[in-house]
Order: C-alpha cells, then sequence, then structure tokens
C-alpha cells in the first residue's frame, strides 16, 4: 500500500474487514445521506423517466451483495435522476476482479465507479491512466480530502481515491496474565523496548506448558514492525530510496534476536517456520500472552467456537520505536492505516453522479455495517460495538476504545511514493531477516546486503 506488504493485504482481505462495503439501507436522514444529496448534480442527467446509469463495479461475495444491492437501492431512492447497476466481477476474490477490471478498461469499456482493495491497486492504475482525478468535483462540492478520509491516494498532486473502509494495528493482551504480573494494560507512548520488557516479565513454565511472552508470526509485519506501522511506506522514504538502510531494520532484528535467545520470551523463529503456526491460535491457547495484529481480530475474542478460551482480552496501540531507532521520514507517532478505496474511471460519461455515489458510499451510516469507515467523520464507536457482540466480558472494552479512538491516536495519510516492485523488495525484507535470525551473520553485513539488493531493483524498476 504504497503496495501491499502481506500484513497489509491481510490487514485489507482479512476476514469481516474485506472487500466491498456491506451496508444496508439507511434513513434519509442520516448524516451520510444529507452530505451525499448536497454532492452536487448528477452529471449530464436525463429527465425523470430517464436517469442516468452508471455502474458500481466490485468484488462481493453472496452475502455482502445483499448488503450492497441495499446500499444502492437507498442511495437510488434518495438520487431518482441516477440508476446504478451492481457489477460483481469474480465473487470473493479482489485478485482476480482486477484482472478481469484491467481487461474491461483496456476494451475501452466505460467505467464509472469501482472498489479497489487497496492504494497499490490505486496508483497501479492512476499511473496508467485508468482513474479519473477528482480534485475538480472535490473543489465544486467544497470539500477537502484530508479533512474528509484518513489516507487520500495522490498523484502530482491529483487525488485518485474515497477511503471507504480502514484497518488498524494493534496489540492483543491476555489480560489476565498482565494482572497476575502486575503489569498495567500499555497507553499510547509506549516503545519497543517497553513491549521487550513485558514479554520478560509475561513469560511463564517451561517446556511445553511455557507461555511466550509474545509470539511474532512470519509475515514482513513481525521482521520490522516500525517500518510497518509508523511509516508511510514499507520499502522507500519520500525521496524514492530505499528504506532497508533505515535504523529501524537494525534495531528491531535485533530487538527480535535477543527476544529468542537472550531473553526466552519469544518462540524461535526457526521453530514458527516449521510449525506453520496460527497467530490467532497462539493467543487464544495462551501460548503467548501478547501478539501484534490488526483490528480484523476484533470478533475473535467473543468467538468462543473457534478460539474457546476463559481470559480477558485487552489492547494497546502499537508501541513506538524508542529514541535511538526512529526512522529517518518519522513523523511523531502517527500510525499507518489502510483500507478499501473507491475510484472513478477515467472513461465514465458520468463524473458527477459517480462522485455522488462515492460520496455516499463513503459517508454513509448503516445497521449492518462491518467495517470500520474510511471517512474521518463516521461513528466508528457504533461499528465497534456491533463488533463486539454480546460477549463483552471477554473484552476490556475501555482499553480497546482508547487504542482505537483515543486522543494521541492519529494516523498517516497516503505516501507520495508509488512502489511497483513489492515482490521483489518484500523478498530481499525476508531473505535479509532469515539471514540474521538463522545464522551467525552480523546485522550490518545483512542490512548491508539487504540495501545492496533494494538499491538494485530501484534503480531498475522505480521512479522517484
Amino acid at each position: 500500500m504504497k503496495q501491499m506488504s502481506k500484513r497489509r493485504a491481510a490487514a485489507a482481505l482479512a476476514l469481516l474487514l474485506t472487500g466491498a462495503i456491506a451496508v444496508s439501507g439507511c434513513g434519509g436522514n442520516s448524516a451520510g445521506s444529507q452530505e451525499a444529496s448536497n454532492g452536487g448534480s448528477a452529471g449530464n442527467p436525463g429527465s425523470a423517466s430517464e436517469p442516468v446509469s452508471i455502474k458500481y463495479y466490485n468484488w462481493d461475495n453472496e452475502a455482502q451483495t445483499a448488503g450492497t444491492d441495499a446500499m444502492l437501492a437507498d442511495f437510488m431512492k434518495q438520487n431518482p435522476d441516477i440508476k446504478v447497476e451492481h457489477v460483481v466481477l469474480v465473487p470473493g476474490d479482489s485478485v482476480e476482479m482486477l484482472k478481469k477490471l484491467d481487461f474491461l478498461i483496456s476494451s475501452g469499456e466505460a467505467v464509472d465507479v469501482v472498489a479497489l482493495p487497496n492504494l497499490g491497486a490505486v496508483y497501479e492504475r492512476a499511473t496508467r491512466g485508468a482513474l479519473s482525478p477528482l480534485n475538480e468535483l472535490y473543489e465544486q462540492n467544497s470539500l477537502v480530502p484530508e479533512e474528509e478520509y484518513y489516507v487520500n491516494p495522490k498523484i502530482d498532486d491529483q487525488y485518485y481515491g474515497m477511503q471507504l473502509t480502514s484497518s488498524f494495528n494493534y496489540v492483543l493482551l491476555n489480560k489476565d496474565a498482565l494482572d497476575e504480573a502486575g503489569l498495567p494494560v500499555p497507553a499510547y507512548g509506549w516503545t519497543w523496548d517497553d513491549y521487550r520488557d513485558y514479554a520478560k516479565k509475561l513469560n511463564k513454565g517451561e517446556g511445553v506448558d511455557k507461555r511466550y511472552g509474545t509470539y511474532f508470526h512470519t509475515w514482513e509485519l513481525y521482521m520490522n514492525a516500525p517500518a510497518q506501522t509508523v511509516m508511510k511506506d514499507p520499502f522507500r522514504y519520500d525521496d524514492g530510496s530505499t528504506i532497508l538502510a533505515d535504523p529501524t531494520y537494525k534495531y528491531f532484528f535485533q530487538l527480535r534476536k535477543d527476544m529468542e535467545a537472550a531473553d526466552q520470551s519469544a518462540k524461535p523463529y526457526a521453530d514458527v517456520l516449521a510449525a506453520k503456526l496460527n497467530y490467532r491460535t497462539e493467543f487464544f491457547n495462551e501460548e503467548a500472552a501478547m501478539v501484534l495484529t490488526g483490528s480484523w481480530t476484533i470478533p475473535d475474542p467473543g468467538n468462543q467456537e473457534q478460539y474457546p478460551h476463559s481470559f480477558t482480552t485487552a489492547f494497546a496501540p502499537v508501541p513506538l520505536p524508542p529514541a535511538n531507532a526512529e526512522p529517518k521520514d518519522y513523523e511523531g507517532g502517527k500510525y499507518f492505516t489502510s483500507g478499501t478505496q473507491v475510484v472513478m474511471g477515467a472513461t465514465t460519461k458520468h463524473k458527477e453522479a459517480s462522485f455522488k455515489l462515492m460520496r455516499y458510499m463513503t459517508t454513509a451510516d448503516s445497521e449492518s455495517r462491518l467495517e470500520f469507515s474510511g471517512w474521518k467523520k463516521a461513528d466508528n464507536q457504533v461499528v465497534l460495538d456491533r463488533l463486539i457482540g454480546e460477549d463483552r466480558e471477554l473484552y476490556d472494552v475501555e482499553s480497546l476504545q482508547n487504542t482505537l479512538f483515543g486522543d494521541d491516536i492519529q494516523y498517516l495519510d497516503a505516501s507520495s511514493v508509488i512502489t511497483v516492485s513489492t515482490s521483489e523488495l518484500t523478498k530481499v525484507i525476508n531473505d535479509g531477516f532469515s539471514k540474521f535470525m538463522l545464522s551467525d551473520e552480523s546485522i550490518d553485513d545483512v542490512q548491508k546486503w539487504m540495501v545492496d539488493e533494494a538499491g538494485k531493483i530501484i534503480n531498475e524498476k522505480e521512479s522517484k
């Protein structure tokens, strides 16, 4: 994002936080409905008997389709001069959906509004000229994107997407284990040094009965968490150069090794790879007392059928890098957030009608919404209550609310860097991390190798 890492792909595609928004009809007096109704004319509207017709493309599965259809029906009821056709390109599969979308675009079909799964998908198509910039329509409707949405994909000062959903990272903690160790639930501002200290104190037992202080999974999120959580792009700085030389890499690689070898508070990386472990199972089976993950796991503590357990789950913001390991392009502890974007095709013949639908989709309230909104003015507390459900006794609700919506919590906007060689750079990170964790190579040698390899890829494939 920027382009998607595995962590961000998981955040965008995981349980309850995947696909296009699944919302049912809402009352005509909601805040979102009022804003949508004020969004301008439909764009070359026909007479009352001949409304403008536009299409909305996504990858809804069967369950999501009903909610989307209800939302579109409500939009059309409020906007009788616009007719919207819901086109599911490939049900439940965003990767295949993008392939089919690209075929439609290349064939010259008029594409109106599309849901895209991540920023990378937006940037890729915008740079090819497949998307229409939104600046003129934002100006006509007196809207400032940065005041409306957390993440605003932009190329050369042209805006190309509206954020439909948001997902957030946080730390799950076994509150019973915290209480047993006499530790408070961490608040915003704790660092990865503090995390290491917590993990040591949360260790319990030995051998097969051991509960580790924490568990780190195999994704890039767990190889350099600061790069994935407090930087706009996990691969490159704003000037286009590789971030693999960043101080966070040396710091976090060494932290991971020390927590495994010296503290023995994290299950060894080699064992995690060999056993193909599941991070949810590690946490809810009390194999680990803390896990870095994301908001797609909010329903899990209440899911006793799949994750039977008796302890209360607490939540904490992602730790920040300590002063000696702050990244080069650091924006004072703001967090990365990802999510689905809705965009307008460059070939649409009805820009104003399409813009009106996009605003409605991103701002309308719903009684069935199960994704956090990307709109800054949305009432995400209502969504949170819905995700928690009836088993509130299994949640430390106050810590979850503070983690997501606390006064100190702020989010980064989109990166200005467009990274297209995601898979190649991801492999460099994976290989470098494995070199360091599974051998005696020094961190300096490993980091130099990573920087050299990333530099070759960027020089060959990327433009600044």
